[in-house]
């Protein structure tokens, strides 16, 4: 019923596959709204820096006159991690959800990845790209846009 004090894990930060373009990315308005409902979030994307990534959700929490709050800083600080792998962050998390279409994201080894996470276990996928088939066989609620759920029974 609620996101706060869950993990959500985010793959894909950046606007598009096979770049660390993040202007524009729809990652950083979902980030932003996760963490305004509390959720801790655990980003992975393989060509995007942790320094970029913070960045822009610094950004995206300036207000008009150009002013971070103390409470959004910490916030960003207490409630955001980054990743180098996809396991790592997965690990632990209530939620997955794939924002960016990298190819790694089409065969990850779902297994091992449910194994470490909390159950049940959701896959969001914002991008059409995950076996959903293959993921809701092992047990994951998958959603993804514009398509009816899978869940596995």
């Amino acid at each position: 019923n609620t996101v706060s004090d869950k993990k959500i894990a985010i793959l894909g930060f950046a606007f598009k596959k096979d770049t660390n373009d993040t202007r524009e990315s729809a990652s950083i308005h979902v980030c932003r709204d996760l963490l305004e409902e509390r959720a801790r979030i655990a980003i992975y994307d393989p060509q995007v820096s942790e320094a970029q990534i913070r960045s822009d959700l610094e950004d995206v929490f300036t207000d008009s006159v150009g002013s971070l709050s103390d409470f959004h800083r910490q916030l960003i600080a207490k409630n955001v991690t980054v990743h180098k792998t996809l396991l790592d962050a997965t690990k632990q998390s209530h939620a997955i959800a794939v924002l960016t279409e990298w190819d790694e994201f089409n065969f990850f080894d779902g297994e091992k990845v449910i194994s470490s996470m909390y159950r049940p276990a959701f896959v969001f996928d914002g991008r059409n790209v995950v076996d959903r088939d293959k993921l809701s066989a092992i047990g994951f609620e998958v959603h993804s846009i514009g398509r009816t759920s899978k869940v596995h029974l």
